[in-house]
């Protein structure tokens, strides 16, 4: 069967592909989208987290026995502690600065992360196996469908819906934006805005945690696979628009769409679809799809 001479496989084949990718973009660009519209810093440092908790995943199931299960939720808790860390001694001192800063002293830290991985472990990358329960996979008539690919979509969505949720729809939600907006009315009200701050990046950073678990079953996990997929996420926030929940999902996801069908009719494009997209998008509307225009 084919659809505009395509081959069906290939081409709903692709559409998963592009959907997975987009699943990545959702989790990480959501990430990015929380620090950055909650504390206006520009996390670099996203690429060198998410990478750095597929080795978290990896060195617990090699060295300790770990399960891909339990470092779903071990493995975002330990980058969360990280992020802890980076806010606390660090960030906390550039707030009232430009975000200029902010960027340059996190773009430090992932070139220092990913400097430690690849010495310690070089770049030829190492494999995670799947849980058994998610090996294998489901033929649909008109595609073969993967079982951990599918898991990885779902999950993913299930997180990004959920962290859309609690902060645009929840009274810690709005408790968190009024703290990063009017830090002194919500001291005055008895709560710990310092924090709360420090909560917020502990949990982009988290989001960053878990998206590398969810990759390192498909990519191999290797010191420099943030830094190759950083740039990509750092179009879709702008292209979603900066500090956007909902943009960084939607964008996200359908920006994944769009790169997996510009792989089956024009190949050659593929590598730099979303970069004119965000021209595009800068041009006819410089805050974004979904930002708030100045």
């Amino acid at each position: 069967m084919e659809i505009l001479g395509i081959p069906s496989q290939a081409l709903f084949g692709q559409l998963l592909l592009g959907l997975i990718n987009g699943s990545f973009y959702a989790v990480l660009s959501l990430g990015l989208a929380i620090i950055f519209g909650l504390l206006n810093i520009i996390n670099f440092a996203h690429g060198a987290q998410y990478m750095i908790g597929a080795f978290v995943a990896w060195l617990g199931l090699t060295h300790l026995g770990i399960n891909y299960w339990a470092a779903l939720l071990l493995a975002p808790l330990a980058v969360g502690l990280l992020g802890v860390l980076i806010e606390r001694l660090l960030l906390r001192h550039l707030y009232q600065l430009d975000h200029l800063y902010g960027l340059l002293l996190t773009f430090g830290l992932a070139l220092i992360g990913e400097g430690v991985f690849r010495h310690y472990f070089g770049v030829s990358g190492e494999g995670y196996e799947a849980p058994e329960v998610l090996q294998g996979g489901v033929h649909l008539g008109f595609m073969f469908l993967p079982l951990y690919r599918a898991w990885v979509v779902v999950a993913a969505l299930a997180v990004c819906l959920g962290a859309w949720y609690l902060i645009e729809r929840t009274r810690l939600g709005a408790t968190l934006r009024a703290a990063t907006q009017r830090p002194d009315l919500v001291q005055a009200l008895g709560l710990n805005v310092p924090l709360m701050i420090t909560a917020t990046y502990a949990a982009g950073a988290a989001l960053a945690g878990f998206a590398g678990v969810l990759a390192a079953p498909i990519v191999q996990v290797n010191p420099v696979m943030g830094s190759n997929l950083i740039i990509v996420v750092f179009a879709v926030v702008v292209i979603g628009g900066m500090g956007s929940i909902l943009g960084s999902i939607v964008t996200g996801l359908g920006l994944g769409l769009i790169e997996g069908l510009t792989k089956v009719f024009y190949p050659e494009a593929s590598a730099v679809v979303i970069f004119v997209i965000m021209v595009i998008v800068l041009l006819l509307r410089p805050a974004g799809l979904f930002g708030k225009q100045a």
